[in-house]
């Protein structure tokens, strides 16, 4: 299989009018692609925070935790997180409702859900044998698979500068909190499978996005992965789920940073991620999205989880350095303006 993607030194691109004759329209697509640039990088700044809401859900839960066990308590935040997103997207995008009723909505929306559980699911049952550091070293391989499998399946590589920008994004990430120490048990390779589905999300957020309504797809994506997530809790827990989801609920301090995470994590990320991410090419928006373990990092100091480390700034550093490699040139007509997505 090869995406389609816009060739990225086209300045010109087809439009149809008003009384559907085709037309060419000239313009700069640069502003366009900044803007995209800008928001997936506050999309990073909230997946950052995430990690802290995460912890402080899972530090309430501790009880539940030894009693029920991890995978189902995580599950199940899992699936509150989208199930809360979900209603979001729903009360403030009341057209995306359309796309219940379309095949190939609910195709696009599968596939993007199913990647979406999947990462989420390997990468929260690895974090359990292997040590912070490790894990964000093997999750930042995503933006090295993103260059490789786009290399692969694309019919307009990445340029060259692309390649050094994923070089220093995965750098960057992976050694944001000191040298990572792999010993390849079945966590560190669980984390790679997790990367990949990770990479494979990207990359078809942009193939998707750009032929199907974005918030369609993304309402039907939530659905995939809140009920989906929601089914691994239930299986998880056995005869225990029922007890295990009212201690949930009733446990003090849990609705906040679950709340926080549906709207902020969830909702608002992949709504703008979906949204934006069609107007960059995909290699580029995985250098982007590199920045959220230095996100979690910067909270993590401020409220005391994580200790200060040179390790810091040199990850930091490099990551951003190779942001500004790519952004600087990048070509001025970067990309093509998205045509009309249809359910």
């Amino acid at each position: 299989m090869r995406l389609k993607h816009h060739h990225p030194h086209d300045p010109q691109a087809t439009a149809k009018s008003m009384n559907g004759e085709t037309v060419q329209a000239t313009t700069s697509f640069q502003p366009q692609r900044r803007k995209a640039a800008m928001v997936l990088l506050s999309v990073t700044l909230i997946w950052g925070a995430t990690f802290i809401w995460m912890k402080q859900a899972l530090n309430a839960l501790e009880v539940e935790l030894e009693t029920f066990g991890t995978f189902p308590v995580v599950a199940l935040l899992v699936a509150l997180r989208f199930l809360i997103a979900m209603v979001l997207v729903l009360a403030f995008f009341p057209k995306a409702r359309a796309g219940l009723r379309s095949p190939s909505i609910w195709k696009g929306g599968g596939v993007l859900g199913g990647l979406m559980l999947v990462g989420f699911v390997s990468q929260m049952v690895a974090l359990n044998d292997i040590n912070p550091s490790t894990s964000a070293f093997l999750t930042s391989l995503y933006v090295v698979m993103t260059a490789l499998l786009t290399m692969r399946m694309s019919e307009h590589p990445p340029r060259r500068a692309l390649y050094w920008g994923v070089l220093m994004a995965t750098v960057g990430a992976g050694f944001i909190e000191g040298p990572p120490h792999l010993s390849w048990g079945w966590g560190e390779i669980v984390t790679v499978v997790c990367a990949l589905f990770f990479a494979l999300h990207i990359i078809f957020t942009q193939k998707l996005t750009l032929e199907l309504d974005p918030l369609m797809l993304t309402l039907t994506s939530f659905i995939v992965v809140g009920f989906g997530s929601l089914a691994l809790a239930l299986v998880g827990g056995g005869g225990q789920t029922v007890g295990m989801i009212a201690d949930v609920l009733s446990r003090e301090g849990v609705i906040l940073p679950v709340f926080l995470l549906g709207l902020g994590g969830s909702f608002f990320c992949l709504v703008a991620l979906n949204m934006y991410q069609r107007h960059m090419h995909p290699v580029q928006a995985a250098i982007i999205y590199a920045f959220e373990p230095v996100w979690a990092t910067v909270f993590g100091l401020g409220i005391g989880l994580v200790s200060w480390s040179w390790w810091i700034l040199f990850g930091g550093g490099v990551l951003l350095l190779g942001n500004i490699l790519v952004e600087i040139t990048s070509p001025d007509e970067d990309s093509q303006p998205s045509p009309e997505p249809s359910p």
